[in-house]
């Protein structure tokens, strides 16, 4: 079984977004379709059609959902040890060595991610990069533009 890491914030987001689907908008859906069905023919009948696509889009994302809620390692980053050490769930402040450019990222699931809001994947390269190292270390990351180094400045455990 596949395991999904996701903080405490992740996880509820996830189950608030099931909630919304199920209880209004798989109805809303469903009274669309009812409602498309009555106009008549069904084969020529755009509304009908777009609603069916629409509940499957619905559906699969209600799927999708329940399974990555499933398989939740919900971590908590407020209680884990606070040594130092770069882990999923904390923030992390990196200074750009070539720039000197500052930038704070959290490292969530992939649920959770938005690189905007500061917030990226454990799976991102700049967070496969980061994991295990310790405020002051130096890191070499592979990025899309080639290699960047970075220095750790600051390991928040919020």
């Amino acid at each position: 079984m596949q395991r999904y890491p996701m903080t405490p914030q992740g996880h509820a987001a996830l189950e608030a977004e099931l909630k919304q689907l199920k209880s209004v908008d798989r109805p809303r859906i469903t009274a669309s379709i009812a409602e498309a069905r009555e106009h008549g023919d069904l084969k020529e009948n755009a509304e009908y059609h777009a609603a069916r696509e629409q509940q499957g889009f619905c559906e699969a994302r209600i799927r999708d959902i329940e399974a990555k809620l499933g398989g939740a390692q919900v971590i908590d980053p407020s209680t884990l040890p606070k040594e130092g050490r770069i882990v999923f769930g904390v923030s992390v402040v990196i200074e750009n060595m070539d720039t000197e450019e500052e930038k704070q990222y959290k490292i969530v699931g992939d649920d959770e991610a938005d690189f905007k809001a500061g917030k990226i994947s454990v799976n991102s390269p700049i967070a496969r990069g980061l994991i295990g190292k310790f405020e002051g270390d130096e890191v070499r990351i592979e990025t899309p533009k080639g290699v960047v180094e970075y220095e750790v400045m600051k390991v928040i455990y919020d």
